[in-house]
């Protein structure tokens, strides 16, 4: 039986909210060893991501059904290493249980329950890449590449580019009737990996902020309900803007709890020792 919009819509609303809560601080041994690799380069990334894959898509059509191959191989193994190692709470052994996923998306398509299975799995590998791209990116660099991120993907819904190539994503899928994990469906609601993707990275902007990034995915889910109104109206919405709108009220509250003589630094995360 179908899904009717609303809850189709409230349930992925809270899955992007819990990848913005999921993401956990990288720990200070791993910091020094990947310090090399820390630039501000990496936030071309979150709109690169977007862009190159909307144009790529729309000039060369096979690459939709290329991506769709490497979601299948990447999104199992990043969902595992956040259940295992990079959301909070996680356990090396909670790693099985991207199997378990993956098996019930294969075995279950077309079903609510094979189309959560594979909308959690996508939305765990952002968790993963949440973690990482926040590690290697200096923070205010990688919020910038989030808004930047949100303001393409409005480009691109205003200018109309982004539907055509967006539905061939979508409807591209792996032979043997392997799951589709380029994109989260759920019941009649369709939202693009880059729609998690953004709230991975604004996760891992926040890690190291424990209360703080629990609020902040409160506020997505808030702003993107409020948001998702104008489907009354309109039938595709960028939802990578409720994310960055998140990020603007956090850097606005940040800013007041400075003037305040509160420094922004009290809710952090200290760096656990070597």
């Amino acid at each position: 039986m179908a899904l009717s919009f609303i809850p189709s819509d409230a349930g992925l609303l809270i899955l992007q909210a819990g990848v913005v809560a999921a993401p956990r601080p990288v720990g200070q041994a791993l910091a020094d060893r990947i310090h090399r690799l820390h630039g501000r380069g990496w936030a071309l990334i979150p709109v690169a991501s977007i862009v190159g894959v909307i144009f790529m898509i729309r000039y060369a059509s096979d690459s939709a059904t290329w991506l769709t191959y490497l979601a299948l191989v990447a999104v199992p193994i990043l969902a595992a290493i956040a259940l295992g190692w990079a959301s909070h709470g996680s356990r090396w052994w909670f790693s099985v249980i991207a199997i378990g996923l993956f098996l019930l998306a294969w075995r279950s398509p077309g079903t609510l329950r094979g189309e959560g299975a594979a909308a959690m799995l996508s939305a765990l590998s952002n968790v993963t890449l949440g973690v990482l791209l926040a590690a290697v990116t200096p923070s205010k660099w990688l919020k910038l590449g989030i808004i930047a991120m949100a303001g393409a993907d409005v480009w691109l819904v205003a200018s109309d580019l982004l539907q055509a190539p967006n539905n061939a994503l979508v409807s591209a899928a792996p032979g043997g009737g392997l799951p589709q994990l380029q994109s989260e469906s759920f019941g009649t609601v369709n939202m693009g990996y880059g729609d998690m993707f953004v709230a991975g990275l604004l996760g891992g902007v926040l890690a190291h902020r424990r209360r703080v990034q629990l609020a902040a995915a409160a506020s997505t889910l808030v702003v993107a309900a409020v948001f998702d109104l104008l489907f009354l109206v309109v039938n595709e919405l960028p939802a990578t803007v409720p994310v960055a709108l998140t990020l603007v009220f956090v850097e606005l509250w940040d800013r007041v709890s400075a003037r305040g003589g509160r420094s922004p630094q009290e809710d952090a995360i200290p760096p656990p020792a070597r």
